[in-house]
Parts: C-alpha cells; structure tokens; sequence
C-alpha cells in the first residue's frame, strides 16, 4: 500500500468516525466517495444513503447530489437507501 493509499484510509476513516458523531460535512463526503468509488467500491445505494442523511443534516448540496445518483438507481434500490438511512438515523440521533 502506497502514501496515497494509506492516506486516502485515514480519510476514510476519519470521515467515518465524524459521521457516526454526526457532522454534516462527514455524511455528504461519504456520499461523494461511493458515488465516484474512491478509495471504496462505488455504490450508487450507499452514496444515496449519505446524500440523503447529509441533507437531513442541513447539506443543501447533498440533496441536488441524492438526485442525481437517484438517476442511477431503480425505486427497490431507493428505497434500499432509504431504508439504511432511516436504520441509520435511528441508531445516531
């Protein structure tokens, strides 16, 4: 594993450990990351997830990069989204 590599964990993982605390900022990165698979395995269920609870939290961008992924995704995969999130939310309010 490269510095890039290494680097691109931590981030990960400090994006991660500021979700589960519940900054705003954090959710939306994450979306951003699953929808462009970098440093994890692109996944348009999960980036929605995260688009999704960061504009819950406020992230007025977040909602226009939900719709987008949106276009990528069936309504079973939506509500898959939905779903997680609200299992989320549920978890960390």
């Amino acid at each position: 594993m490269g510095q890039k590599d290494r680097d691109l964990y931590r981030y990960i993982q400090d994006r991660l450990a500021k979700a589960e605390a519940g900054m705003p900022e954090a959710l939306y990165d994450l979306g951003l990351l699953y929808s462009t698979g970098q440093g994890v395995e692109r996944d348009y269920v999960q980036a929605h997830k995260w688009f999704n609870l960061a504009a819950i939290r406020g992230v007025r961008r977040a909602q226009v990069d939900r719709h987008e992924v949106a276009r990528e995704l069936d309504l079973a995969s939506i509500a898959e989204a939905q779903r997680q999130a609200r299992h989320w939310l549920t978890l960390h309010h």
